[in-house]
């Protein structure tokens, strides 16, 4: 796990698109799970509605208490994934969902009080004979931390792929942080999300996304 974290060159933020409601995720998680860090937007629908996420993927990186917790302030909701075949990816996340609250609440984002909308994601469950930590195990994590759970093989299934962004956005919705959330934001990062068209393709050996479908969203 390459410890040497750089955000990508920067690039300017793209228009937002007229009619789409616009939601900023962050993807959290030990390395080998399956992610790359990268940053990018997809226009997706979310029970009819035009919903643009801004996707802000750090899976897999090892950085600094202060870098991780900028990403955490700049995000609206969250996904927490971790490999079915790596056993330290799954004991990373209560850290990472205690880290999310403990940021949530040093903000001021409006009046509500509601937890900060988060997803447990196990990946890869298509490796069954390499599996370390069992169905149960993650349900009952989740469960505890009352946190919605799914167990998917991103390489394998678009629709469990979509599943996961689609029941971030109601949960967002359902918290109320789409209409509490709106401050001014001073991270760097938010010039750095490039508008990338819907064809566009990055080269699937280096574990990057290809934004020409959701499934990559969780590329194994």
């Amino acid at each position: 796990m390459n410890s040497n974290f750089q955000l990508p060159r920067p690039l300017k933020r793209a228009q937002h698109l007229a009619g789409c409601r616009t939601v900023r995720v962050a993807i959290l998680g030990q390395g080998a799970v399956g992610k790359t860090e990268t940053i990018y937007r997809h226009v997706s629908s979310v029970d009819g509605e035009c919903v643009q996420f801004e996707v802000l993927d750090t899976a897999g990186q090892e950085e600094d208490a202060m870098l991780i917790e900028e990403k955490i302030k700049w995000a609206e909701g969250f996904i927490i994934a971790y490999s079915v075949t790596d056993r330290c990816s799954f004991d990373e996340v209560l850290r990472l969902r205690f880290l999310i609250s403990h940021v949530h609440s040093s903000l001021k984002r409006g009046h509500s009080d509601a937890p900060p909308p988060v997803v447990i994601v196990a990946n890869k469950k298509d490796l069954e004979y390499d599996r370390m930590v069992t169905t149960e195990e993650g349900d009952g994590i989740a469960q505890a931390l009352k946190c919605p759970f799914f167990e998917i093989s991103a390489r394998d299934s678009y629709e469990e792929t979509v599943g996961v962004f689609n029941l971030l956005y109601r949960e967002m919705a359902t918290s109320g942080v789409l209409s509490t959330f709106r401050r001014k934001v001073s991270s760097k990062l938010m010039d750095k999300i490039p508008r990338i068209p819907s064809n566009a393709t990055m080269s699937l050996s280096t574990r990057s996304f290809s934004l020409s479908s959701v499934k990559d969203f969780l590329t194994d």
